[in-house]
């Protein structure tokens, strides 16, 4: 019971974010995801291209 006290205690001193701060920062998230998703794909691609070209 005094660990579920003190996480009370703890989450009374938790700052919670906004809905808009929240979505925002969702948005950034799901952006950035995206663009590394795209990155990896073009670099995996540049390199099996260049592995197949250099084993022929």
């Amino acid at each position: 019971m005094k660990f579920l006290r003190s996480v009370k205690d703890e989450m009374k001193k938790v700052t919670w974010p906004s809905g808009k701060r929240l979505r925002r920062d969702t948005l950034v998230v799901i952006e950035m995801s995206l663009i590394f998703t795209v990155l990896f794909y073009i670099m995996d691609t540049g390199i099996q291209t260049l592995f197949a070209w250099i084993l022929q």
